[in-house]
Formats: structure tokens, sequence, C-alpha cells
């Protein structure tokens, strides 16, 4: 073999590598995991089934649960815990946080990856006010407190709704609320920032749904076809509600200082079944809402505002909960039933080749976030139809060095790692026949 060839290969090789690791980045995605329900499978059933079934790399409960910490151990998966909203003002105290994060951190980390602390959920949207007083001070203190404890990669932050924004509609004038601004967001910008912690938010396009909702509003919030909403001040026309919320939180905290800021999707979803007075719940909106979000995040393409960026998301939810209360929209939030069936398929299986038990409806194209030319939808690598074999002249060294790499670089590799469901046979040429397709669906489609 010529140094020519060699180098050629290795270059090959590398830039192989570096499009699997764009592939994979594509399709990781997290989720929400809800416990309210009375039939869901044990935390270490579901972390096994998340990490061996699926390309879901982090999840985010809204509680500490010791029983899924203890259950995602070792699996690699983030998690992402919360403190509930009343127990906020008790945390502002230094002694206390430090308690609280001996016994729902320390006692788990690092073996389990925690994060991130969520500190309660929407507390501006509850009105509230002892606990929106106490909400900044509180984050300090347990963030002061993982400092003494020696954690510094955990980070701490609190998820908002939308509701914090006004004149959003033109995404370009959408501003924090005055009652807002300068005594509670302007300071935990400010800490996130000094803290490289994230912005939270909570996207719902779904509850601006109503009865008497336009078949055009429809079409916007589910990312059909449309004539899109014109923002004056940018010139950009939006066609789907969602990436105009994200552009819309963006220009709220640009107008502060503070568009340096990563911006992440703590909640989005859709449910897929409701009451009769419910018709938007569907399993057909549910797969075109989750599928087009999905792939608004993790593409590369970022938004109109924030372009070529992807966003740390999390789907809700991971299972549909028997116990919440309300309507059925409530209880139908989920991707997968207890017995892990899914609920419909958003492309996020990575079993090679296993067929998908639930429904699954045709769905139409969906136009670009903006006017700009669409780059068509990018088909799910984890379909396993197609199989290529490594060229007979690539050495088993090399192709092993092609994989470590990748892998390395929080590539896909799940399926054929030990106990993975393309593990055997286990060779080096049979786990790369697997890897080479997802770099091709990369190299064709990103």
């Amino acid at each position: 073999m010529t140094a020519t060839t060699t180098t050629s290969i290795t270059t090959a090789l590398l830039h192989l590598s570096t499009l699997l690791h764009l592939s994979t980045t594509a399709f990781s995605i997290g989720v929400n995991y809800g416990t309210l329900a009375n039939d869901l499978p044990s935390p270490s059933q579901v972390a096994n089934f998340l990490k061996t079934q699926t390309i879901i790399d982090s999840i985010k409960i809204f509680d500490t649960n010791p029983d899924i910490l203890r259950g995602f151990a070792n699996t690699n998966i983030t998690v992402t815990v919360t403190v509930g909203n009343g127990d906020i003002p008790a945390l502002v105290d230094a002694n206390a946080a430090s308690r609280w994060v001996a016994n729902n951190i320390e006692q788990f980390y690092p073996q389990t990856r925690i994060k991130l602390i969520a500190v309660g959920n929407e507390i501006l949207f509850t009105g509230n006010k002892e606990w929106i007083s106490h909400l900044v001070p509180c984050i300090k203190s347990l963030h002061q407190a993982l400092v003494r404890a020696g954690i510094n990669d955990v980070k701490v932050s609190t998820p908002y709704t939308l509701g914090i924004l006004q004149n959003s509609v033109q995404p370009s004038a959408a501003r924090i609320k005055p009652a807002y601004g300068k005594v509670v967001f302007a300071p935990m910008l400010e800490f996130l920032r000094q803290t490289k912690s994230p912005l939270l938010v909570n996207p719902y396009p779904y509850f601006s749904c109503s009865p008497s909702i336009s078949p055009s509003m429809e079409d916007y919030i589910l990312f059909k076809p449309n004539p899109g909403i014109h923002d004056d001040n940018t010139n950009i026309t939006y066609t789907n509600m969602f990436v105009a919320m994200m552009d819309a939180v963006y220009s709220a905290i640009k107008a502060m200082g503070y568009d340096d800021l990563d911006i992440v999707v703590a909640e989005s979803g859709w449910p897929s079944l409701g009451d009769p007075n419910q018709p938007m719940c569907t399993v057909e909106n549910a797969v075109l809402y989750n599928k087009n979000m999905i792939k608004v995040v993790t593409s590369g393409e970022g938004t109109p505002l924030m372009p070529k960026r992807r966003f740390e998301t999390y789907v809700f939810a991971l299972f549909n909960e028997n116990l919440k209360p309300g309507t059925a929209a409530e209880r139908n939030w989920g991707l997968f039933r207890p017995d892990f069936s899914p609920v419909y398929d958003v492309g996020i299986l990575s079993n090679i080749g296993s067929p998908s038990t639930g429904a699954s409806p045709s769905t139409e194209s969906s136009p670009s976030p903006t006017t700009r030319p669409s780059t068509g939808s990018s088909p799910s690598p984890t379909t396993g139809k197609t199989w290529s074999e490594p060229k007979a002249d690539a050495s088993d060294k090399a192709l092993q060095a092609s994989k470590d790499y990748g892998c390395s670089q929080g590539a896909h590799c799940k399926p054929i790692q030990t106990g993975g469901s393309s593990f055997n046979p286990n060779n080096i040429r049979s786990h790369a026949s697997l890897l080479i397709p997802l770099i091709m669906i990369c190299f064709v489609y990103i």
C-alpha cells in the first residue's frame, strides 16, 4: 500500500467519522419521563429499554425519585432532576440546600449522569408570589451547594412557559413582560451567563388550539403548508409556530443583552388522544407535530434568527400516564405505552430491522419553517433496510480506528456495543456494515 493510498484512506475515514457524528447528533433526543400512572415498568427496565432500543440519550424527571436515579446508573443516559415548586423557599437557606444536594445528587452522582437541576416548573406562570420571589435566590443557593460539594458540572436553571412573553406574534418584537423583566428575569439571565447554564423553555403550539381555530392557523401549528405569518421587522415569513416561538424567545433575551445563552426545549409535544371535544388530539397530528419539531431541533439548520444551531430538546412525554387528572388528552401525551410498544413512530427506535408496532400514518410534506428553500425530510437512520459491506481492501485496523473515533465523538453506537441489539456477530466488519448506512444517510441528506 502506497503512502498516497494510506493518506487517502485515513482522510476518508476521518471524513466519514465526522459525517457519522453529524448523523448521530441529528437524531439524538431527550424525553420527559413522568410517572403519574400505576402500570409503568420499573425504572431499571425503562433505562434498559431506552439504552438498547431507542436513540433517546437524556431524560428529564419531575422530582428526584431515587428509584429512577438508581435505575439509570451506569447507562450513560443523562438525567435532569426537578426541585418541587413548594420546596423553593426553604432551599434559599444554605444548610437546607446542602442537605438537598447531599440527599438527591451526591449519593447518585457520578454513576448516574445528573446534568441539570430544574428548580420548579413554570414558576412565573403559577402567580405564587412567595415562589417567584425566592426563585432566583434558590437557584443561586443550590448552585453554591453544588460548588461546596465539589460538583462542578451539574447546572441549575428553571423552565419557563412562553406566557412570560408579550408581543410575540411577530417574533422579532417579542419581549419579556415588564412585571418579570427586571425583578426576576434579568438576574436569572445574568446567573445563567455566569454559570454557563441554559435557559429552559416549554414551547407548546398545541395550547394555541381552540374550537374556533382557523384552518390556516391549524396548518401553521402542525407544520402543514400555509400562508405563514410575516414579520415586518425582519421580512421573514414564518410557516410554523414552533420556530416562531423559538425566535420569539431569542428576540426577548437579545433585547435584554443575553443572546449568547443556550436555549433548551425542556418540554414540547402533542397528545395522541383526547375527549370528543378535543378533535386536534389524534395520532396523525401527534406524528406531524413531533416529527417536524424533532427535525427542527436536530437538523442543524436552526431558525431564521438562530441559524446553524441544534437545540437540546425533551419531548413530552415518554409514557401515557393513566393517573393524570383532567381531560383524556392529559393522559395521552406519551410516545410509548407502558409495555414499551410505540403509540406512534417518530423515528426514535434504534432496534435495527424491528417492525413498528404502533400506528404510523403517512404524513404530508411539511413546509420549511420560513420561506427559505426546504432541504427535504431526513429519513431516520434506524429503519435498517439497507446494509453495506466495507471495501475488501479496508483493513480491520482502519475500520476499528474509524469506529472508535466515531463512537468517542458521541456517535450512536448503542446497537453494536455489548448487549446491544446488533452486537452479534461480534466482529469489526459486521459492526462497520451497520455504521456505513448511517454515514451515507448523513452524507446525502444532512
